[in-house]
């Protein structure tokens, strides 16, 4: 099954590029082959979805240095490391740079194709958890202060009639506010404006 997103393969040496670039579209899976990790920097634009394929030793930046100017950039790519110079302290540093696996030369091409499906699928899903936020931040800007404070009491677990007491107002009307709250928000049930609250603290 083609799975959506790109990926970015960096490595200096051109051999490796053409025979996992050949691999890799064999398997469905589209590519974009850079020569140098500032290559890639230069020319990757945050919206493209996919995941980083990266050599860990090239010329001038390394993938190391890579992991480094991502994050610096606040570009949540998952990295996964494919090296023929690996060891221990070089694995440990990468992967607590955030890198997705440290894999070494040479790799079953399965394991591979298994390791870059899971990297897709982690970007996709941090994608879509991020829209997600993003519009349920839009909806909660459209809440009035007094529709604010009512959903946080709502959250909080109180009653229409504590809530009533607390703000000095009729039950009638926190009933009505409710069911504004409910409509911008776009929620059907008490349990989905205590969720929305909840992610948009």
């Amino acid at each position: 099954m083609d799975e959506p997103g790109t990926i970015f393969l960096i490595d200096d040496d051109p051999g490796v590029r053409d025979s996992l670039a050949l691999l890799l579209s064999l398997k469905g899976l589209s590519t974009q082959l850079f020569a140098s990790a500032a290559s890639f920097i230069e020319t990757y634009q945050p919206e493209q979805s996919g995941c980083v394929l990266t050599d860990l030793r090239m010329p001038g930046m390394t993938g190391l240095e890579l992991q480094a100017a991502l994050r610096e950039r606040r570009l949540d790519l998952p990295v996964v490391v494919l090296t023929a110079h690996g060891d221990v302290a070089t694995a440990r540093a990468a992967l607590k740079n955030g890198a997705f696996d440290f894999l070494e030369k040479p790799i079953d091409d399965a394991t591979l194709l298994d390791v870059l499906h899971n990297a897709l699928r982690v970007d996709r899903e941090r994608r879509a958890a991020a829209t997600a936020r993003s519009s349920s931040d839009r909806r909660m800007e459209r809440l009035t202060e007094r529709e604010r404070q009512i959903l946080s009491l709502l959250a909080a677990g109180h009653q229409n009639r504590e809530i009533a007491t607390q703000l000095g107002i009729s039950p009638r009307t926190v009933e009505v506010h409710k069911a504004r709250i409910m409509e911008k928000l776009a929620c059907r049930s008490l349990a989905d404006l205590i969720r929305m609250n909840l992610a948009a603290d």
